[in-house]
């Protein structure tokens, strides 16, 4: 019933587990498959990196993989971008959904990173985070898509070939007729994309009905919730699987303010090591180090962390000295090799903080998709590898509480 295009790893997992908690069953793929999918299921969710790829690479892997679901079957299609609408001035996600709806041959769709869950909410268009504007918020300092601006219209307008309306709050607390009436109204105004205002969950499950019969929808993976309860018939999913005992490890690359508390609150607790960036770069010995030092540490109570988390100034310091394309490079290509040499020496749980560290490290492993399994926290799954029993947990930056890392572990069985 609905195919899912996100331009992460994490993302994906996010939606995913909310489809499945609303009762659709659900496979995640990584990446755009070669194969026909060989199972029966209501949604499938194909993870890119294409978040801040340039924009053409965003844009033929975004339409291959529409291409790879039509063909196994969906009909309705959503693109799934961070609730924080995670994007620099040029793109992706306004390219990416001018190409697709160019593919489907449509002029109209919405634009809703909303997750009141997790505090993301649009008032009058304006992205909040918690109870800052989203350009006040730590996203302001993110290493590869920095957001200093908090008005959805001019982001997307700064990106798109289109013009951005707005369906304000007043609007959307009247139903889903009044919606659907805004949204003939931009159309005929000359409007490509309507920014929808949400405050809770329940101008979510209006808009969900509003858009029943939109070929595209893009958001975050709020409104990916009451559409998924929409279609089930309000379901409640029942795919609760949590990891067995094995060896575990925790990556963090996310230097998110709560990642950052996340690491700290760890670190008083269990053994960690510090990802220095100029041993990435110049030490081809680095990983074989920490691979060392991971599993002599396997053994305690806690798992081990290994982190390259660090505070906003200390991350500006490390952008001016290596530069932050290189600097984030080197960091991926040593969390990516970690993995499998962790893997390869019976690791069989990994806990992984950040978007594009969760991205390579998926890669790097090597696996066709995920079953998904019991929500750790809201958007955060259990994941388990479709070819093996190697369980992950994935989580975005700013997900999750405090102490989210010692949580999970007391999750496995």
């Amino acid at each position: 019933m609905l195919g899912v295009i996100a331009d992460d790893f994490t993302g994906a997992s996010d939606i995913a587990s909310f489809l499945v908690e609303n009762g659709l069953t659900a496979v995640q793929m990584n990446g755009v498959p070669s194969e026909p999918l060989n199972a029966q299921v209501d949604a499938i969710v194909i993870s890119l990196k294409s978040r801040s790829n340039p924009v053409e690479q965003a844009i033929e892997q975004s339409l291959k993989a529409l291409h790879w679901l039509q063909d196994n079957g969906c009909n309705q299609f959503y693109f799934k971008y961070c609730s924080t609408f995670d994007s620099t001035a040029k793109g992706n996600i306004g390219p990416v959904t001018d190409a697709l709806l160019a593919e489907l041959k449509d002029d109209f769709t919405v634009i809703t990173p909303a997750l009141p869950v997790n505090g993301r909410t649009i008032f009058n268009g304006y992205l909040f985070v918690g109870e800052q504007l989203l350009s006040e918020s730590g996203m302001k300092n993110h290493p590869i898509t920095p957001m200093t601006d908090a008005n959805l219209m001019r982001l997307m307008d700064a990106q798109a070939q289109g013009k951005t309306g707005l369906v304000a709050y007043a609007d959307v607390i009247k139903g889903a007729d009044s919606v659907k009436a805004r949204f003939a109204q931009l159309k005929a105004d000359g409007y490509r994309y309507a920014v929808v205002d949400a405050v809770d969950n329940s101008q979510l499950a209006v808009l969900a009905e509003a858009v029943a019969d939109f070929k595209l929808v893009t958001g975050g993976s709020g409104l990916g919730a009451y559409m998924a309860a929409r279609l089930s018939g309000g379901k409640q999913g029942t795919n609760a699987f949590v990891p067995t005992q094995g060896k575990t490890v925790i990556f963090s690359g996310s230097c998110s303010v709560m990642t950052n508390t996340q690491v700290a609150y760890y670190k008083a607790k269990a053994p960690s090591f510090y990802l220095d960036v100029s041993q990435a770069i110049g030490n081809p010995n680095y990983v074989d180090e920490l691979a060392q030092w991971v599993l002599a540490n396997l053994d305690g109570k806690l798992a081990p962390l290994v982190y390259a988390t660090v505070e906003a100034t200390q991350l500006k310091q490390i952008q001016n000295q290596f530069g932050g394309n290189k600097a984030s490079h080197a960091i991926e290509q040593v969390f990516a090799k970690l993995a499998e040499k962790l893997k390869a020496n019976g690791v069989t749980n990994f806990i992984t903080a950040g978007g594009e560290t969760s991205s390579i490290v998926v890669q790097q492993l090597g696996f066709s998709g995920f079953h998904i399994g019991k929500q750790i926290a809201p958007g955060v799954p259990w994941l388990k590898a479709v070819e093996e029993p190697i369980y992950l947990a994935l989580k975005s930056g700013n997900f999750g509480k405090e102490n989210f890392f010692e949580y999970v572990q007391g999750m496995i069985s």
